[in-house]
């Protein structure tokens, strides 16, 4: 669909505002339609705009559709790490409560193994799938889980009948083999027991072909299913199909400057902020476009248009999945979530020490002519990221509005009517939603409470919010925090890119995070703070170590594991003891390849 054509769209669908299903319409359409089935699609590290229907550059005709025919989240939050970010979406618990307080990546020393950090699905937490198979449905799961490793601790311990999971953070999208050094392997899954992926795999490709797949085996037993796809687009590394990313070369020959400022006029059209809010500046000093050598813009502009290939190519594989279900009459009666775990990734790992030579053990380069196909990594930095994240500050790992901030489509039978929906909305709540629509039994004997609380109100028309003016909502990973509460929002972002300062800002007039109002509202300030405190209490919120830095921790999180895996050789190596050292090195290639 070509960019103009999808911007009308999305000014009629974003400017229609809460739809008009009123309650006796939407429940005459519930009694004429069975229990839906439930397609759960989870994008990997999407901003808010990175869809084409919320504003973005890359192709979406497939999500755009699927949002046209349901309802649009513009302020709803997630968590800024994609473990909390998952545990809570799969759960409707707070992460804390679920043993995902953060990720094991970034994990210091100091709060492993305590109640709310085991990482890990703690006693007594639930997933909906777990509940949703109770009442009677198929569950499946294809993609990235990342929610714990070992016996007990994978989908089919947890609810999920049929599953293709890679427990890691992420993993090559091209072959079995890892993406970063704190892994020896890409760490595969069918039903708990480790897989090998096939010679011919593309991520987006291989998880809705599973799925398919899976739908396939169980059609003829007409119970209803949930199927939750967690795509690896556009987490690190970003690759995609060639055929997908030339598309986008020279959309973003101008630098990240001029995108993000793009972005932020498009998000004031499209009502997404209000039209005088200003834009933040980029955090910790970006570099100058125009300083870059012409190799590098090259470089950093190719790495962009990979970006928007792997969105257009996951997009791409979602279409082949609805068209399977409306080939099998299931299209009609099934409703998608489609949303993103967190903001967009500035991580920048070739940067670290170690990393290129860890590249070339394991097969990777940074050619920019084969930039995104196989053998190469790449990532977007923080300068992209910040610009993806526009109009928001900030980005993933941090709870600026561009580590929360994230686009949420409902689509499916009943929700036709609503078009928009901007009542602020968390990612607890989606658990509680899909129970809802489908009339399950959520009780469940020994169960962790849910925290989250059920959106079905909103869908239905029948209320413009589901939190109210005095209701807070609190959020903590690594020791990034927020609390919102009716317009305002408490906010702290740590070193290196944030300062650990807490401040206050209107999210509503200045959705930016520009104008600090802690000193301006100082009982307002206080009052956000107490409830903050309240909440950290109640959810076992540990205080962070007074030295920690999330890249530092996860160098030496990496460290530790090179060290569990290939101890002696990586001594022999730091010794520097000559050919001892060179065999040392080739030994550990070999054994590299040997696992993949």
């Amino acid at each position: 669909m070509p960019w103009v054509h999808r911007l009308v769209c999305l000014a009629g669908v974003l400017c229609a505002g809460v739809g008009s299903i009123s309650g006796p319409a939407w429940a005459q359409k519930e009694k004429a339609i069975a229990r839906p089935n439930f397609v759960l699609i989870l994008v990997d590290d999407a901003g808010l705009m990175d869809f084409g229907i919320y504003g973005g550059e890359a192709a979406t005709p497939n999500i755009d559709r699927l949002a046209t025919r349901g309802v649009i989240f513009t302020n709803y939050r997630t968590s800024p790490l994609c473990s909390p970010s998952r545990a809570m979406l799969l759960t409707g618990v707070d992460n804390h409560r679920t043993g995902f307080a953060t990720i094991p990546e970034v994990l210091p020393a100091e709060h492993r193994g305590r109640p709310g950090y085991s990482m890990h699905l703690e006693a007594g937490v639930v997933t909906v799938a777990s509940r949703l198979k109770a009442s009677g449905y198929r569950t499946y799961m294809t993609g990235k889980w990342h929610l714990g490793d070992g016996e007990g601790n994978l989908p089919n311990a947890h609810g999920f009948g049929r599953s293709f999971a890679l427990e890691a953070s992420g993993a090559d999208n091209w072959e079995q083999k890892p993406y970063m050094p704190y892994y020896n392997q890409a760490p595969w899954y069918e039903d708990g027991k480790p897989a090998k992926l096939p010679k011919d795999f593309y991520s987006s490709e291989f998880l809705v072909d599973r799925m398919i797949d899976y739908l396939d085996a169980g059609k003829e037993d007409g119970r209803p299913f949930f199927a939750y796809v967690a795509f690896q687009a556009v987490h690190i590394p970003v690759q995609a199909p060639r055929e997908f990313t030339e598309k986008y070369e020279g959309v973003y020959d101008g630098g990240w400057h001029v995108l993000r400022e793009a972005r932020w006029r498009k998000a004031r059209e499209l009502g997404l902020i209000p039209e005088g809010a200003a834009l933040a500046e980029m955090p910790s000093k970006p570099r100058d476009w125009g300083t870059l050598s012409e190799e590098d813009r090259r470089l950093y502009a190719k790495s962009m248009a990979v970006n928007a290939g792997m969105l257009e190519a996951m997009d791409h594989h979602v279409g082949r999945l609805i068209g399977y279900l409306e080939e099998n009459g299931e299209f009609d009666n099934t409703v998608f979530i489609i949303t993103s775990d967190n903001g967009p990734e500035p991580s920048h790992p070739v940067a670290a020490s170690g990393f290129t030579f860890w590249m070339r053990l394991h097969g990777y380069s940074r050619d920019v002519e084969t930039l995104g196909e196989k053998g190469s990594l790449v990532f977007i930095g923080p300068e992209w990221a910040s610009a993806a994240a526009s109009p928001s500050a900030f980005f993933k790992f941090y709870a600026g509005e561009g580590g929360l901030r994230v686009p949420l489509i409902f689509s499916g039978p009943g929700l036709d009517g609503t078009r928009r929906v901007d009542a602020f909305s968390f990612v607890t709540a989606v658990t509680p939603t899909i129970l809802d629509l489908a009339r399950g039994d959520v009780g469940e004997d020994g169960a962790v409470p849910m925290t989250g609380r059920s959106l079905l109100p909103l869908l239905r028309g029948e209320t413009d919010a589901v939190y109210g003016p005095d209701t807070p909502v609190g959020i903590e990973v690594s020791g990034q925090a927020a609390l919102f509460k009716g317009d305002y929002k408490l906010v702290r972002n740590n070193p290196p890119h944030g300062d650990g300062v807490w401040r206050l800002f209107d999210r509503a007039g200045d959705p930016g995070e520009t104008r600090d109002l802690a000193n301006v509202r100082r009982d307002l300030f206080a009052e956000l703070m107490r409830d903050y405190e309240a909440y950290a209490e109640a959810m076992g919120v540990l205080e962070m170590p007074d030295d920690y830095d999330m890249y530092r921790q996860i160098t030496a999180n990496a460290i530790r594991n090179q060290i569990r895996y290939h101890g002696w050789a990586l001594l022999l190596i730091a010794l520097g003891l000559g050919a001892g050292a060179v065999w040392a090195g080739r030994f550990i290639g070999r054994r590299i390849r040997k696992a993949a």
